[in-house]
């Protein structure tokens, strides 16, 4: 045995012992010699025996408090006792299950002793104690660690709580573990470092046996143990080398401890993680700040101090996250905090001395632990973005640019984490693109923790690449291509739809389409999917009124680029909006509703997608209905806000678009079949002639008699009356067909009643109203929904009013105009026979003196011959009711009854458009405003004859294939010439006034 000994470390020694001597007997230097030789040859001098393990043990001990020389070589052989006591205890339990054997018990009181001795010499001098325990102490953990970590009763090493259980159970493993504790506590103030080495330098070689040792000291000591473990692992990184400091397997395996600082920090992050954390930041900025003169208290070996450490602290930090992802994640957000423009510079001013290739490998380190971050890839990403953007078009940002360099370096970075991503995303496995096609594909697919984050922020990422800033919406557009591969058509689908919906301009839009045309190429039905994707959110409520507004404009601009491709546009944008304009015909019924949303610009947007929407090939009948209803009162809404907007002065562009939309919109879905063409028709006349609308197209809102309905301010409330309700239609007891007839004219005691005039818009809105209305209608019944119509030779010409639409209006007026009348009732009577029906004409003459659209109407119907004459009984009830005006008048001229002379102007002009009067009868509304009371009458009661005598029967009207309508023969009805008769007697009367109309009325 030889030692070599520093004389001051030996003073020490021999200065403790003289302590010990005082407390114990004092042996001779005879004594001293044959306990050396007893401990050496392990034979008892005096009786020639060979030691037992105890007496061995017991002689070690006395040795090592009277002669410190021999401290090593005692040590050493206490290593054999320590492992006799762990092999003895470990035995017991796995056959008996009891550790307090005999055996075990002599070795424990020997243990005891020595721990005894070792706590005397440490507490009295830990210079020369504390480093030789604490080593031998260590080491010998992890040997007994190592070698019966097989043995049956001992846990697995990752259950660290059974395995700490066990060992502190074992009295020779907890005295090591109190003599290191010991060792630790008296070196923290002078030498750490060595400590903390041996603990290193242990756990490198015994890991994972040996971590309940790391988690025990760690615990007890958890801020020496963390700043200390930081620096020796740095110290031990930068002594190996500089040059492959960036390469994660390389500098794995070169820098052994590494991987054991990334253990212990691993155990100890359970409970104290915000230490380590702290600490991790701690020497990021010490590292970037100057170096300053060491204080007195400062340790010589303190890392702070050496440049080439601080150097290589920024490296070391790096390769530490990635090895450990928990603690790169633990610090990367308030990391991202820190780097401040002053930050980042002071980084730039540390690395730029580095060598080329080692900044390489440390972008590329750090490319690696972004995509792997568990957490804050968002903040890492919108701090990479800001940073790299160029300052002329950073729009909002909470510090100043950065030096030019760093936003070099940032560029930089962020490209080559999109490659890296791309390189991830396509490589995932080898059914990655089966994947892609088949959302249930089974192939493994290796997670990105970069972009699982990710899929959470699609909608912010949306809306910064929307901004269109340079160089930065095409990063984060790439990105929003990756996620979209990377998490399958559902975050495709959720992109796109995030892109339709916050889009603003066509350039924004734009976006969508380079998205759709970079996806489609791996993913089939995207478009679809995204349009059920918004239709869910609209079912939902998920959207707002703006941003619901901008979906459906965004969805109409795509489908109205298909006309740019005629135009000669590109071909991607044109095949996204077929795709889409295909989506949105398949969801028609759920985009209608919109229609009548509360918000108009929401409604106009609506408009908007659906005129111009290709119609479905196929669709049920309930939803066909839905369609029109929901077309037909939009039309009537749109009409009313466009005269709003003229009356408080707003630009009513928005409003007379949506009129405009409204009609294509209704055109189109009369075109589309006989149930929509029937549906539209006869909810437009309905409509008009509701008491909601009349007054759209100046019409008083009237009551069930046709009465106009007094304000409440200029009709006093009676009170509940039951006269007020017999007076009222449908209780009154019907006497038609008698002569007897019930007049409400007012009530007894309270004369006449009120007819009071309504206010009603402006003449030309209302003028403008009718004529929109009219158009609409025309447009319908113009359409080939129906049979019959052709498209007329001369391109010039109108086309022809379908007479099967025609007659749906005329079916419809009756109905509305006078419910009571059978639609058979064709041919008319004498005119006697109007005494029978006087209520019920006098109700027609009030509905046309209410809804002048009537008149209107009636002129399109007259159009569609011979739809005119299932008007029959509304046509006559209103010429008896002018019969008896005229014949009842005592004014001097037609003039002076204006309303009664235009009814009848029209009524005749209507008649003879219809083919219901020929030629020479027709003509005769020409004379009416030059003409008397009575004349007009007689011209009337010519009329009344006519028709009389021969009927308007739709089967009088014979069909002409060349011109697409039907014409009436008037040959085939016999003589005209006796009704003619009292034409001429008028006109002969006041040829001086007439005398320019004679040629009107020859036959």
């Amino acid at each position: 045995m030889s030692v070599v000994f520093d004389g001051s470390p030996l003073k020490a020694m021999q200065s403790s012992q003289s302590h010990t001597a005082q407390t114990q007997t004092a042996l001779s230097a005879q004594e001293l010699s044959q306990e050396i030789k007893s401990f050496i040859s392990g034979v008892d001098p005096v009786q020639g025996r060979k030691l037992s393990i105890r007496e061995h043990a017991r002689c070690a001990v006395r040795l090592l408090r009277s002669v410190p020389a021999c401290r090593g070589a005692v040590l050493e052989h206490l290593r054999g006792v320590y492992n006799e006591h762990v092999s003895t205890f470990l035995h017991n339990l796995e056959t008996e299950g009891n550790a307090s054997s005999g055996a075990t018990s002599n070795l424990e009181d020997i243990i005891q002793e020595v721990h005894g001795v070792l706590s005397e010499f440490i507490r009295l001098n830990p210079r020369a104690w504390a480093p030789l325990v604490s080593t031998w102490a260590v080491d010998l953990l992890g040997q007994l660690s190592s070698k019966h970590a097989g043995r049956r009763v001992a846990p697995h090493s990752s259950s660290l709580n059974e395995l700490l259980q066990l060992w502190m159970s074992c009295a020779a493993t907890r005295s090591l573990m109190e003599a290191y504790s010991l060792c630790l506590a008296a070196m923290l103030a002078w030498c750490p470092d060595a400590c903390v080495d041996a603990l290193l330098d242990t756990s490198v070689k015994h890991s994972p046996h040996f971590d309940w040792v790391v988690a025990h000291i760690g615990s007890a000591f958890p801020g020496t143990i963390i700043s200390r473990v930081l620096a020796c692992g740095l110290k031990d990184f930068c002594s190996h080398g500089a040059k492959d400091q960036g390469l994660l397997v390389d500098k794995g395996s070169r820098v052994p401890k590494i991987g054991s600082v990334v253990g212990i920090l691993g155990h100890l992050a359970a409970h104290h993680s915000e230490s380590i954390r702290k600490e991790l930041l701690r020497m990021f900025q010490e590292s970037l700040t100057p170096s300053t003169p060491l204080s007195p208290t400062s340790s010589s070996t303190s890392w702070e101090s050496s440049p080439q450490l601080r150097r290589a602290a920024v490296p070391f930090l790096l390769q530490l996250a990635a090895m450990s992802p928990n603690l790169f994640g633990a610090v990367s957000a308030e990391l991202v905090e820190l780097l401040r423009p002053p930050v980042l510079l002071q980084l730039q001013a540390l690395l730029q001395g580095l060598p080329r290739e080692e900044l390489d490998n440390m972008l590329g380190l750090a490319v690696h632990l972004i995509s792997q971050s568990p957490s804050g890839g968002a903040q890492v990403l919108r701090f990479l973005a800001d940073t790299a953007t160029p300052a002329s078009v950073i729009i909002s940002g909470p510090t100043p640019s950065p030096h030019e360099g760093v936003r070099e370096g940032c560029d930089r970075l962020l490209q080559m984490l999109l490659l890296h991503l791309h390189k991830l995303v396509f490589n995932r496995s080898d059914g990655a693109e089966a994947s892609l096609l088949n959302s249930s594909s089974s192939q493994p697919q290796r997670v990105i923790p970069f972009l699982e984050e990710l899929r959470s922020h699609v909608g912010q990422l949306c809306a910064e690449t929307l901004r269109l800033e340079r160089k930065r919406h095409l990063w984060l557009h790439q990105l929003l291509c990756l996620l979209s591969v990377y998490g399958g058509p559902s975050i495709a689908t959720e992109t796109l739809c995030q892109l339709l919906t916050q889009a603003c301009n066509p350039e924004e839009l734009a976006l969508a389409w380079q998205l759709h045309t970079t996806l489609s190429s791996c993913m089939v039905g995207l478009v679809p999917a995204a349009v059920a994707h918004c239709v869910a959110q609209i079912h939902t409520h998920t959207l707002g009124p703006r941003q619901l507004k901008q979906l459906l404009l965004n969805m109409s601009a795509a489908i109205q680029s298909q006309d740019e491709e005629k135009r000669g546009a590109a071909g991607a944008q044109s095949s996204m909006a077929v795709q889409v304009g295909s989506a949105v015909s398949g969801h028609l019924h759920d985009f209608c509703p919109l229609l009548l949303h509360g918000d108009s610009a929401v409604s106009h947007a609506a408009v908007r997608l659906l005129s111009c929407s290709p119609l479905p090939r196929t669709s049920s009948p309930a939803h066909l209905l839905l369609l029109s209803r929901a077309a037909v009162t939009h039309f009537f809404m749109v009409l009313r806000r466009r005269g709003q907007a003229g009356k408080v002065g707003r630009d009513g562009s928005q409003a007379a678009e949506s009129v405009n939309c409204s009609v294509l919109l209704l055109s189109r879905f009369a075109a589309y079949s006989p149930l929509t063409l029937k549906a539209i028709i006869q909810q437009l006349v309905e409509g008009a002639l509701h008491r909601g609308n009349a007054d759209l197209f100046g019409g008083q809102i009237a009551d069930m008699s046709g009465a106009p309905i007094s304000s409440p301010s200029v009709s006093p409330d009676l009170g509940a009356s039951l006269l007020d309700i017999n007076c009222r239609f449908g209780t009154t007891v019907n006497f038609s067909g008698s002569i007897w007839s019930v007049f409400h004219g007012g009530v007894i005691g309270k004369g006449l009643k009120v007819r009071t005039d309504l206010q009603l818009l402006d003449p030309s809105d209302v003028t403008q109203n009718i004529q929109t209305l009219m158009a609409v209608i025309v447009q319908c019944c113009s359409s080939s929904g129906l049979n019959a119509s052709r498209t007329p030779s001369d391109p010039d010409d109108p086309l022809p009013i379908n007479a099967e639409a025609a007659k749906v209006i005329a079916v419809t007026l009756v109905e509305n105009v006078c419910p009571d009348v059978a639609n058979g009732e064709l041919s008319w009577p004498p005119e006697e026979h109007a005494r029978t029906t006087v209520e019920r004409d006098i109700h027609i003459r009030r509905c046309f003196e209410a809804h002048p659209v009537l008149f209107s109407l009636l002129q399109i119907v007259a159009a569609g011959r011979p739809a005119l004459c299932y008007c029959s009984a509304v046509l006559r009830g209103l010429l008896a009711t002018l019969l008896a005006h005229w014949e009842a008048s005592r004014e001097a001229a037609s003039t002076d009854s204006p309303w009664h002379l235009q009814a009848s102007c029209l009524l005749v002009y209507c008649m003879g458009e219809g083919q219901l009067l020929p030629p020479v009868l027709a003509n005769v509304h020409e004379a009416f405003p030059l003409l008397t009371p009575f004349e007009v009458r007689l011209l009337l009661l010519a009329v009344w004859e006519y028709v009389r005598g021969n009927g308007p029967l739709p089967q009088k009207f014979v069909f002409s294939p060349e011109k697409g309508l039907f014409y009436r023969d008037f040959s085939r009805d016999g003589d005209v010439a006796r009704y003619v008769a009292p034409i001429h007697s008028v006109l002969h009367k006041n040829i001086d006034r007439l005398g320019h109309l004679c040629w009107r009325f020859q036959l």
